[in-house]
């Protein structure tokens, strides 16, 4: 750490539900941050990965909406709340309390999340408070009330530790829970194996001892099957049953209605029988077993039935409450189990609490509360099909961007633009989302914040300030706060600090609370000085301390203490595939990227591995559609379009294609994935079906390309049908566009990019070939360049996007500049894998060319993997490329 900066703060991540411990430096009037990984805590012990590393680069002011704006004036905090306050007000007088919906975020701090459920549910009298969370992890949730009697996570970090045997189950580790998935590498070295069940062959698959790359949404088979032969091999656990399941005969019945075969069960998921046979063999012989499953189960009309059969297994053996042996869902969100806590989902009361009439009355009590919602609101599509339906008249967001976020994006634009009153909170001023608000009110972000998080193993996690408020931003809490006085609930958010609602929330879980395991009642009584010094605990908390394992006594959050095993039947997806729409598309993360760029986005460094969106799909698929790497790409769906560079790989199973979910209107517009999704939802979570939607593929077919760059980012010109793509550089902004007019379209582009560009221009151009190279200049600097070309090469970007950062450029630069490239050095091109060290996948190849034969070996040699490490298992996969070891996968 530097000296000169403030005393260390330790916070908790702003990213994945991992809740890795951060110790950090900021000098508050700079926005200058330094961090590290926080030794000390018990999710990471000091590691970070790309995205939480970066961190120190996204807390500028760049982008932040700094004061209440009601349409496009700003306007006073008493202003814009009173006008929330008495339109809300007016539609619930009018239409009933159903006519207001909040939407919020698992980016919410549990005080934030404990505040809104309190308003909605408690005083306003509707259950339609949802959150994005339902997108991510509401199938676990539902599965785990199923089973457990509520939502409840059995299992700890700890036991990916101890772990013989680790099934991934449409969970890509690598990429999406990095600093987990170093843990696990450091078991496997010791011989802890990994089974991956993924129809795409991902970073996690590629180290894996064992590829299961199943059909599209054939994961209930697999584990139906898996069970059926645990019954066959004799290794169900009779005692266990006997002593704590129930429900174990209807499911034995329920799996005897198919052939469970091992043959027929490969057959339906498009396995080799060997590959399956081994994987049943090992779960088998292996009682310490963690399954973990995340978004890839779960995002799925199959979703909740496929959480079940994943328990069932582990119930059915006992391999629950153990060390090393658990059903494990992982979470998205930093705090996506705080929301699910508090009651920030449609479906739960709060606190663990349903919407049965004692609970009612329980919660009415003790919010001193007359009208408390009645009945489970509406989830987070039918909410917004609500709102275009105009059964919602009024609508606040809170830290999210559901118009990027959802299923189905142009059907919520529409529902956005029909709303009559639309709320937004957020820190940052200009999203997809906001433009649809009719009053935005400035929220705190991450290093202003100051509260708590939860993350996937129940530990809750001070997530601490460290800058000021900017402008005029307040903290979620106390907005919420702020309109429920302003509606006349006064007496029931009286909060002053993040403290205070803190305690009550802690009291409100103790409250005649018999039986419920989510219980905070030691932090009833906690002092404000007890509350910054609060050290990460993982609930249940006593006396004694936080509670690792659930379940460790075989007693269940059921009326009979046992717990539930769920007959579940085998389907095919919400949507089949046809002769129009013949692909199944499947939409997820990347390694480096977080939800919708509105904070990675912010980070230059964070834009290198993945700098654009993309379609993944088979060289089968490909070839006879002239699909062509590296070329752009429409991707079609019968709900909309989009275009993005096709990758041709076999790492993608034939019959599918794949697409990031990351990019907006701001960086991408038509490289938006989630426009495409078709609105299926699991009956009984309503979390959407993102990994399965048909869809069919064509080249775009460009007749001309170029890149532009310049200091400030530039949407696409207006009346110009172009695809472009923003891409954040260190010291200015590269945009990439392509298109299918003529020379008009490419003069007309030019226009609009230079018109208040000054005269000192260098321009090269070449009418025959269409090729166009232009460089401004404001003074000594770099202003912008253009490139454009009808089929010629373009040069690499990156010479030329460092030369914005430089005062003046050299004769010598100027000179060779619309070569676009350095005089004498030579040009790295290709994907970058470290985006810490920006070290490229051919220097990397280099390396074990030149005799490295280790990840560690690479990382001497190149620096490549020796900072957070999120790159490691990419590094592990070139060296295995490059040794072809034998790998088990499915053909």
């Amino acid at each position: 750490m530097t000296e000169g900066l403030a005393r260390s703060v330790r916070t908790t991540c702003a990213y994945c539900g991992v809740g890795c411990g951060i110790s950090a430096q900021a000098e508050p009037d700079g926005r200058r941050l330094e961090l590290v990984g926080d030794g000390a805590h018990p999710a990471n012990f000091g590691r970070l990965c790309s995205k939480g590393s970066a961190l120190g680069s996204t807390v500028s002011l760049d982008g932040r909406l700094l004061h209440p704006m009601i349409g496009t004036k700003r306007a006073g905090w008493n202003e814009a709340v009173s006008l929330v306050a008495r339109r809300f007000k007016e539609a619930i007088a009018k239409h009933g309390p159903d006519s207001v919906a909040f939407y919020v975020s698992g980016q919410l701090l549990t005080e934030d999340y404990y505040a809104a459920n309190k308003l909605m549910k408690g005083f306003i009298g509707s259950g339609n408070i949802d959150t994005n969370s339902r997108l991510c992890m509401a199938s676990a949730v539902v599965a785990h009330k199923l089973a457990f009697g509520a939502d409840l996570v059995p299992g700890c970090y700890e036991d990916l530790d101890l772990a013989d045997l680790v099934v991934f189950s449409g969970h890509n580790a690598a990429w999406t829970h990095p600093v987990l998935f170093r843990r696990m590498e450091q078991a496997k070295a010791r011989g802890q194996k990994h089974v991956v069940i993924d129809p795409r062959r991902t970073d996690t698959a590629e180290g894996a001892d064992l590829h299961l790359p199943l059909k599209s949404q054939m994961d209930v088979r697999l584990w139906n099957g898996l069970l059926a032969d645990l019954i066959r091999r004799g290794v169900v656990d009779r005692a266990y049953v006997a002593a704590h399941v129930a429900g174990f005969e209807a499911v034995e019945a329920e799996l005897s209605a198919a052939d469970q075969s091992v043959s027929a069960v490969a057959a339906d998921c498009g396995l080799a029988v060997a590959d399956l046979e081994l994987f049943f063999r090992w779960f088998a012989e292996t009682p310490r077993t963690v399954s973990l499953f995340s978004m890839g189960a779960n995002q799925s009309a199959q979703g909740v039935a496929k959480g079940s059969a994943i328990i069932n297994a582990h119930l059915a053996t006992g391999r629950i409450g153990k060390p090393g042996a658990c059903p494990f869902s992982i979470t998205g969100q930093p705090n996506a189990m705080g929301g699910r806590e508090t009651g920030g989902m449609a479906t739960t009361l709060a606190a663990h609490m349903d919407f049965d009439a004692a609970s009612r009355a329980r919660v009415g009590r003790f919010w001193g509360a007359e009208r408390v919602a009645e009945k489970p609101g509406l989830k987070a599509v039918e909410m917004f099909e609500a709102v275009r339906e105009g059964r919602i008249k009024a609508l606040w967001v809170m830290a999210t961007n559901p118009a990027v976020s959802l299923p189905d994006g142009e059907r919520v634009r529409e529902a956005l633009a029909k709303c009559p009153f639309v709320v937004v909170s957020d820190c940052m001023a200009e999203t997809d989302t906001t433009a649809y608000a009719h009053v935005k009110l400035p929220a705190m972000g991450w290093g202003e914040k100051d509260g708590t998080v939860t993350n996937s193993e129940r530990r809750i996690s001070r997530q601490r300030a460290l800058f000021p408020a900017v402008g005029e931003a307040k903290a979620d809490w106390r907005i919420v706060a702020e309109v429920g006085t302003a509606m006349g609930f006064a007496d029931a958010f009286s909060w002053r600090t993040p403290a205070q609602v803190f305690r009550e929330y802690a009291r409100m879980t103790a409250y005649e609370n018999p039986n419920r395991f989510l219980n905070l009642g030691p932090f009833t009584g906690l002092t404000a000085d007890g509350y910054e010094a609060l050290e990460p605990v993982q609930w249940p908390v006593t006396a004694e301390g936080g509670t690792a394992r659930l379940f460790t006594d075989g007693r269940f959050q059921t009326p009979d203490g046992r717990a539930q095993m769920v007959p579940v039947a085998a389907a095919g997806p919400a949507e089949a595939v046809d002769a129009v729409y013949p692909l199944a598309l499947n939409t997820g993360r990347v390694r480096d990227h977080w939800h919708t760029l509105t904070r990675t986005g912010l980070a230059p460094e964070l834009c290198r591995h993945t700098p654009e969106p993309y379609v993944e799909i088979h060289p089968e698929d490909a070839a006879p559609l002239g699909v062509a790497d590296g070329r752009l790409t429409r991707v079609q769906t019968r709900q909309g379009e989009a275009i993005a560079i096709a990758r041709v790989s076999d790492r993608q199973r034939p019959g599918s294609v794949f697409m990031p979910m990351h990019w907006t209107a701001v960086y991408a517009a038509q490289g938006r994935s989630n426009t495409l999704v078709a609105p299926k939802v699991d009956a009984r979570s309503g979390q959407p079906e993102f990994k399965h939607t048909p869809a069919r593929v064509r080249p775009y077919r460009e007749t001309w390309r170029g890149f532009f760059l310049a200091r400030q980012g530039w949407a696409a010109p207006a009346g110009l049908d172009l695809v472009w793509r923003r891409i954040p550089q260190a010291g200015c902004q590269l945009h990439e566009f392509a298109g299918r007019g003529d020379e008009a379209e490419r003069e007309a582009l030019r226009r609009a990019l230079t018109r208040e560009a000054g005269a000192d221009v260098l321009r090269f151009e070449d009418a025959n070939s269409g090729a166009l190279r232009e460089a401004y200049f404001s003074g000594d600097r770099l202003d912008r360049v253009l490139f454009t070309t009808c089929g010629g090469a373009l040069p690499p970007r990156e010479w030329l996007a460092e030369l914005f950062a430089a005062e003046a450029l050299t004769p010598l630069d100027r000179a060779v500049l619309l070569v676009g490239r350095a005089p004498g050095q030579p040009v790295e091109t290709g994907p970058v894998v470290c985006a810490c060290r920006g070290v490229r996948q051919v220097k990397i190849e280099a390396a074990i060319a030149g005799g490295c034969g280790t990840v560690d070996a690479v990382g001497d040699a190149t620096g490549a993997g020796a900072a957070c490490g999120s790159c490691r298992p990419e590094i592990a996969r070139l060296l295995g490329k490059a040794a072809k070891p034998e790998v088990r996968h499915a053909a």
